[in-house]
């Protein structure tokens, strides 16, 4: 006889699995909420300010520490540095989510493709991979800025002007952060072919493309999520290392990288010139890898319940 109560409760799905596991892990929430009001600042901040008023210039106001009516102080020219935080957090989030999005793009096909044919196919596929590897992205980010950002005219896209260089910093630096991705894509692809699963799919008719997209790809969803996380951190940082030596994005678009640049002649004398965005780059980098590692351990088949 069965007591009120005692009953079995049903299994818990992968998902509620992983949610249980992630809000265990405490700083990866704060990570999660620390990310959650960065991205309502850049973005809901776009309401409250226009792009004329990050851009709007006074040489009356040149240098103003922070006050009421500038909180994150003025910059050389009086250009208010709250607004161009704002606007240049928005770039920096572009580039770090579109790079990473090539990225994933190509880690996952190439990673795909050279684990499920073997062979030649991977042969040549992680050779390419690991000449790649062996380029300095940093280098060749501030080689292709260097002779090609000048090229691409400034451009119009949403209500907004962006210089030709944030086209120029988004393709590189997605193009040279995808061959750990497809290693571990590949791995998990060498394994998974081989599973009983894969052989029974098989046998009823599935063709290649529908084995790797439909069958192998969604079980390798967990490392495939990590990576892309921590590939917005490793962007924003690729982005800001270039545009703090000048070669990254320029003007007239801003984005926290250049606005350092534009402090290094004042670190002394006008400090909240680099300490607001510093700040903000610091704390985007640190929630996206504090979420990185709570999502690595939410995902991980072999963690704890």
């Amino acid at each position: 006889m069965l007591v009120s109560g005692s009953e079995d409760r049903p299994p818990l799905t992968l998902t509620q699995l992983a949610w249980r596991r992630f809000r265990r892990h405490k700083m990866a929430l704060f990570g999660a909420l620390l990310l959650i009001l960065i991205l309502l600042y850049v973005t809901a901040g776009a309401f409250i300010f226009s792009e004329k008023d990050a851009n709007r210039t006074d040489p009356r106001l040149g240098f103003t520490s922070p006050s009421t009516e500038h909180p994150f102080g003025t910059d050389r020219t009086g250009r208010d540095i709250l607004a161009r935080t704002i606007y240049g957090g928005q770039i920096s989030m572009i580039v770090g989510i579109l790079a990473v999005v090539i990225s994933l793009i190509l880690g996952i096909l190439i990673g795909a493709f050279a684990g499920f044919y073997g062979g030649v196919v991977d042969g040549i596929l992680m050779r390419i991979t690991e000449a790649i590897l062996n380029i300095p992205s940093l280098f060749l980010l501030i080689l292709a800025s260097k002779f090609f950002s000048n090229k691409i005219p400034t451009f119009a896209f949403l209500g907004r002007s962006f210089s030709g260089s944030v086209i120029v910093v988004i393709v590189i630096i997605g193009l040279t952060s995808w061959m750990y991705l497809a290693r571990i894509v590949r791995a998990d692809f060498l394994s998974l072919k081989e599973q009983e699963f894969i052989t029974a799919a098989r046998c009823v008719g599935v063709q290649d493309l529908g084995l790797i997209f439909r069958h192998i790809l969604p079980n390798t969803i967990a490392p495939i999520v990590v990576s892309a996380t921590l590939g917005v951190a490793n962007a924003i940082l690729m982005e800001a290392y270039a545009s703090f030596l000048g070669l990254g994005i320029q003007p007239p678009t801003a984005s926290w990288g250049n606005m350092l640049d534009k402090a290094q002649p004042y670190l002394e004398t006008a400090p909240w010139l680099w300490i607001f965005p510093g700040t903000l780059i610091l704390l985007t980098v640190l929630s996206i890898n504090f979420l990185g590692d709570g999502l690595r351990d939410a995902l991980d088949p072999r963690a704890q319940i």
